[in-house]
Parts: C-alpha cells; structure tokens; sequence
C-alpha cells in the first residue's frame, strides 16, 4: 500500500457494486472486446515489451486478460481502492498487484509499458496524471489509453461515474501533448454503439446505475461480432472517426 489514506475511495468515482461489475466483465461485449484491442495494441506498438503497468485497473479484468493473452509479459496493476483489488487479486493471481495513487506513483523509469482504461477521465488533473504515467516507463517505452468520446453524449451515466469530461480527439491529442509524450496512433472504437448509446440517454426513464450491464444474451453476441468485425478494421489501419471511446498510443520520448 503507497496511498493508504485512499483506500476507502476520495470521490472521484463512482460507487460501484463491484461484484456486479466483476461478473459483467467475464462476458459483457464492451469489457471482453475493450480488453482484446488492448492486447492487440499492445502486442503492435510494442512487440518488445517485457514489463507493463495498469494505473487504475479496478477489478483487474484487464490485467486478467492481459496475463492470459500475453504470458510472457510481467504485468502490475494498481488502484486507489482496496475493495476493487481484492477482486483483481483473486482473478489476476499471477498480476503483481498494489495500492496507489493514479497521479503520484512510486515507481521512475521501471515498465517497458503502461495503461489507464478510462481512468484518467475521474481526475481533475488529466495531464498531470498523464504525466505521471510518462515517468513510470523507461525513455522510449509505451503509453495505452482509453477515454469516453463525444462530449455530447454526456448524460446521468457519466454523472454517476463522476466523469470530469468526456474527450474530443483534440482535447485527447494535446493533454497527452502536454504531458511530454508522443502519439502515435489515435482511433476510435466501439462506433456502432454511438447510435444505441445516444438513443438511449434520450428515453425518459428511472435512472439505474446497473444499465449499462444489463443486455440480453442474443444481443451481446451480436454486439460483440460487430466489434469483431471493427477490431479487423482497425487492425487494418483505419482510424475511425466516431465511437464511445477512443484509444490512444502513445510513446514516452527517448
């Protein structure tokens, strides 16, 4: 523990039932296919990677998927909240796991890699927690994030999950400008639920924070074959102009 005295949280997120969470995560198509295209790009960009820091992992469904997909890869993930780590103790067994603050992490120079997933979106401070980031890889190493899109998509969901912003590509580009590193690739992801997402901010209903996981079967699969086919597209090169979120790589200059 580096950060005790947030373990318990200090109001930057929202208040998850992390168990709920957790169980979505192992089958819910955003998780599931979010945690594929990091992999990919973390495999493209940085093929040479051997060591890599998760800021914020939460419940560790990433870091998970991560130690499954790349096993060679020396993986830490940290968070503020005790109760999130316990889960991603328990389902990361071979992730190095510690407590910490996103914005003054105690490490220099040591990972080869590091990410924030839709992390850096809570924090009052983007930039300096982007800098922070910048200084726990080694000169030449890799950045990952991912970000909500589209300020007009703002809505009682971003509200509960205590979002500051959500991101225009340019605001993306130069706060990781700022930061002192270098891009490299910018897309978005997750583009054909822009139309779903906006249609159903706009349905009068009473609000519930576990919305976002509640989807049937049927179209969880076809969602996720749908993100199959944008993965491929990105893959490819394109960079995709509309999405719930974007992804950035980037690069701590040498």
């Amino acid at each position: 523990m580096f950060a005790p005295a947030l373990a318990d949280g200090d109001g930057s997120d929202a208040a998850y039932r992390f168990d709920r969470l957790a169980a979505a995560q192992s089958w819910h198509f955003w998780f599931v296919r979010r945690a594929m295209l990091l992999g990919w790009a973390l495999r493209t960009y940085f093929p040479g990677a051997r060591s890599f820091l998760e800021v914020g992992c939460g419940t560790g469904a990433v870091a998970a998927a991560l130690s499954e997909s790349l096993p060679d890869l020396q993986i830490t993930a940290g968070d503020a909240r005790i109760a999130g780590l316990e889960f991603a103790k328990r389902r990361a067994p071979r992730v190095d796991i510690v407590q910490c603050d996103a914005s003054d992490m105690p490490f220099e120079s040591e990972f080869d890699a590091a990410g924030a997933f839709d992390v850096i979106e809570h924090l009052d401070d983007d930039v300096g927690a982007l800098g922070a980031m910048r200084d726990v890889v080694k000169p030449g190493g890799g950045l990952l994030l991912t970000v909500p899109q589209h300020p007009w998509l703002w809505s009682e969901v971003d509200e509960f999950s205590h979002h500051r912003r959500r991101y225009t590509r340019a605001e993306l580009r130069s706060k990781l400008a700022s930061a002192g590193l270098q891009m490299l690739r910018m897309t978005s992801f997750v583009s054909v639920g822009v139309p779903l997402l906006w249609i159903s901010r706009r349905i009068p209903q009473p609000f519930d924070p576990d919305r976002e996981l509640k989807i049937s079967r049927p179209t969880n699969a076809m969602l996720s074959w749908l993100l199959a086919l944008e993965h491929r597209m990105i893959a490819a090169g394109l960079s995709l102009p509309i999405g719930t979120s974007l992804l950035a790589v980037a690069r701590r200059p040498i």
